[in-house]
């Protein structure tokens, strides 16, 4: 999946806002919730030893939250590496750049979506009547 396609498909999937908060850093785009704007998927242009790749020039990646149970499992997959830049036990990064499997790449994007949603309140029960 590319960076382009990542973009579409979030658009078309999730009810999402995006913005680029850093001037110093603008191709580093940001994927909020609407209700809490949280952030659940962060795309960036980084050079490619960030994430200890070789050769020079740059790559898309999208830093994505993840159940800590999967984070280990998922960076000895093709693609996904330990978060750039975020908390590394709930974050993972993949490349974007047709490396990482589209349809692992879909499934941790809706667990950070689900991961960061906004919370349902409960409504508290009135107290029984004795």
């Amino acid at each position: 999946m590319t960076r382009r396609e990542l973009e579409r498909y979030i658009f078309e999937t999730y009810p999402a806002e995006d913005d680029r908060p850093w001037i110093e850093y603008p191709q580093h785009q940001v994927f909020r919730h609407p209700g809490n704007k949280k952030w659940f998927a962060l795309a960036m242009t980084l050079s490619r030893d960030k994430l200890g790749l070789a050769g020079d020039g740059f790559i898309d990646a999208v830093n994505l939250k993840c159940d800590p149970l999967l984070v280990d499992a998922m960076r000895r997959e093709p693609g996904f590496f330990p978060a750039y830049h975020m908390n590394k036990t709930h974050w993972i990064t993949a490349a974007l750049d047709g490396s990482a499997d589209d349809e692992k790449l879909k499934f941790i994007l809706e667990m950070s979506y689900d991961l960061t949603k906004p919370k349902t309140q409960r409504k508290k029960s009135p107290p029984e009547a004795e």
